[in-house]
């Protein structure tokens, strides 16, 4: 196949049990959800044990991860050489439960992370609150390691963790090294493309599914903390434009950069010779691609090529659109 033959990318989303999912993503994904608890769906990902398929077009049955080994140049651009796999991975969580209090470690600390993967920084757009929703992030000032191996052995170890009741579209920041979790909400993550977690604190609970508490990893955890991050609140959007398109910058950061666009109007997404990520959460619309139009709709993610350049966006009413870049860096 010829380079002129890479067209915008749709992909099958990939559920995840996790025992404090629940049943909400139902209503943001086309796909049936399976049985049980269902926490994650992972919608762009190039992980060895979870590769995202392809599902339109002359590549339809691809997966992610083999269309990036056999195109890098198509797909990535001028960052072609930079990266040897996808550098993002792309989440809807379901919280129903509050998560366990946890931290990533950042990408300069090579001891506490797999051979292969990253460092984790990620980010959240809040897309839906329930009666307790919660974010916990960051620690109160003045915490110290020793607090928190203290804390856990009397189970309050969320006593020292700074918590704010997020609202529906926010923005939250987490950077490696944040002591982190929430509860009672439906959000979009973006983040390195790295599966590595310590978990500080699990509320004492079992799995049901196994019968058994889930492993802590304590000394990891507090190895990873940067005890510098306290009391992290939502962002403050940088409002690039305003009306008829309303397009907010929400995260930018050496990982990824984030925009956020709500229009009836027809607007431009895409880049020249770097690729683009789209993720449709709510509403619908075309994008315009050599005589076709590519319809993307609530849950949706759609990867444009490098190689596609600048497109067209048009609104079938009103869309809230999210476009992720990966920094020239």
């Amino acid at each position: 196949m010829n380079d002129i033959t890479l067209h915008p990318l749709l992909f099958k989303p990939i559920y995840q049990y996790r025992l404090w999912g629940g049943r909400r993503l139902a209503g943001l994904l086309k796909e049936p959800l399976p049985q049980g608890p269902v926490g994650e769906a992972w919608i762009l990902s190039d992980r060895d044990d979870h590769a995202s398929v392809v599902t339109n077009g002359l590549y339809q049955g691809y997966t992610l991860t083999q269309l990036f080994a056999q195109y890098p140049e198509n797909i990535m651009g001028k960052l072609a050489s930079t990266f040897d796999r996808f550098p993002l991975l792309l989440k809807f969580l379901d919280c129903k439960e509050v998560l366990s209090i946890q931290v990533h470690p950042s990408d300069d600390q090579k001891e506490y992370i797999p051979p292969g993967d990253t460092g984790k920084t990620e980010a959240w757009v809040v897309l839906e609150t329930g009666k307790k929703a919660l974010v916990y992030s960051g620690l109160k000032p003045g915490t110290n390691a020793e607090d928190l191996r203290k804390a856990l052995a009397v189970h309050k170890v969320a006593d020292y963790i700074h918590n704010f009741t997020p609202k529906d579209g926010d923005a939250v920041f987490i950077h490696s090294g944040t002591v982190h979790t929430l509860a009672d909400v439906v959000v979009f993550e973006v983040q390195e493309n790295s599966d590595t977690t310590y978990r500080l604190y699990d509320w004492d609970r079992v799995d049901a599914k196994t019968g058994k508490p889930r492993e802590l990893d304590v000394d990891k955890a507090i190895a990873c903390i940067d005890f510098n991050i306290t009391d992290v609140e939502p962002v403050k959007p940088k409002i690039e434009s305003a009306l008829p398109i309303l397009r907010e910058q929400l995260f930018n950061n050496e990982h990824f950069i984030l925009w956020r666009i709500q229009t009836e109007d027809q607007f431009s997404v895409g880049a020249e010779d770097v690729p683009r990520i789209l993720v449709c959460v709510d509403g619908e619309g075309a994008v315009h691609y050599d005589g076709t139009d590519y319809l993307i709709t609530k849950g949706d993610v759609m990867l444009i090529p490098a190689v596609l350049g600048v497109l067209n966006c048009s609104p079938k009413g009103k869309i809230n659109l999210l476009e992720i870049a990966i920094p020239e860096n």
